[in-house]
């Protein structure tokens, strides 16, 4: 059989595909040649300023000089709220002006970190607004053995005990419960220190903290209630948990399985504390105050 047919056959198909393809890149090559172009934008540069920060560590009641800030370029329009932009800007007016909270090298120097003209580092200048200070007394145990340290956040927690007579619990009995008086305050200041960036603890006498008006009259009548103690906070954690009075039933006990005529016993107790003392009233009645029935001595009759 003669094989000149199918070699003539192969040939033809393999030169007219070629030719179909080089014909397409022709195609797509003349198209593109005749697109025009898109223009290029060129990269606008950002106008750059100049913005004031720290030339060495700045710690709270350091004296702001020439010396300690520096100008850095920094872009416009991106300038933090309170930043500065020249040095002659920030020692402006008469007066020196002091730090107020801790500034690293290279970090901005802004308005609420520094005093105005001739203002004094006071610790007023510390606190925001609406907002005040009271100062708890402590000690080595109440103040979290000196590691409470200021810009840290505490929980306040109050300890009292409740006496109480009569009833199931016998005469002269007591108990004692903890109760959480403020959540996530912020603590100003530990003894004379207010630098925030202080890191070794130090045992004081006192406590200074951020409050508003109620929480301060709070603070104040928990002070003569009972005992305060401070609960230090994991820096960050700003959940503020479940919270509720824990009483000397529970210690050794799970909640749900505390003797419950104890739990009656001891909120009767808290009620008899607070409740207003009445006349005595005739035998065999039921006071207001214990809400027990008890026979009341007979008092004799002036001659």
């Amino acid at each position: 059989m003669d094989s000149k047919p199918f070699i003539m056959v192969g040939l033809a198909i393999v030169f007219g595909g070629s030719a179909v393809l080089m014909a397409q890149r022709w195609t797509t090559r003349q198209a593109d040649a005749a697109r025009p172009a898109a223009p290029v934008e060129e990269a606008r540069p950002l106008p750059v300023g100049t913005i004031v920060v720290a030339a060495k560590p700045l710690r709270y009641g350091m004296e702001l000089a020439a010396s300690s800030i520096r100008e850095v370029p920094w872009p416009e329009g991106t300038l933090p709220a309170g930043a500065y932009k020249t040095v002659a800007e920030v020692l402006a007016g008469n007066g020196k002006r002091v730090v107020l909270s801790a500034i690293d090298p290279n970090e901005p120097v802004l308005q609420p970190k520094i005093t105005g003209p001739g203002q004094r580092s006071t610790l007023s200048a510390l606190i925001d607004d609406g907002m005040g200070a009271v100062t708890v007394q402590v000690n080595e145990v109440v103040g979290v053995a000196g590691f409470v340290l200021p810009g840290d956040r505490v929980d306040v927690l109050l300890t009292r005990q409740i006496r109480g007579g009569g009833g199931e619990m016998g005469p002269a009995s007591s108990t004692a419960f903890t109760d959480v008086v403020l959540r996530q305050v912020r603590v100003l200041a530990v003894g004379q220190t207010a630098d925030d960036r202080a890191d070794k603890p130090s045992v004081v006498t006192a406590v200074t903290l951020e409050v508003d008006s109620i929480a301060a009259q709070k603070i104040a009548l928990a002070t003569s209630a009972g005992t305060l103690s401070l609960m230090l906070r994991k820096a960050g954690d700003l959940a503020a948990g479940p919270a509720r009075r824990v009483s000397l039933a529970e210690i050794g006990h799970e909640p749900k399985a505390l003797d419950q005529k104890v739990v009656r016993v001891t909120r009767a107790m808290e009620r008899q504390e607070y409740s207003v003392p009445s006349a005595p009233t005739p035998v065999g009645t039921t006071t207001a105050s214990d809400r027990t029935s008890r026979a009341l001595p007979q008092v004799a009759a002036a001659p």
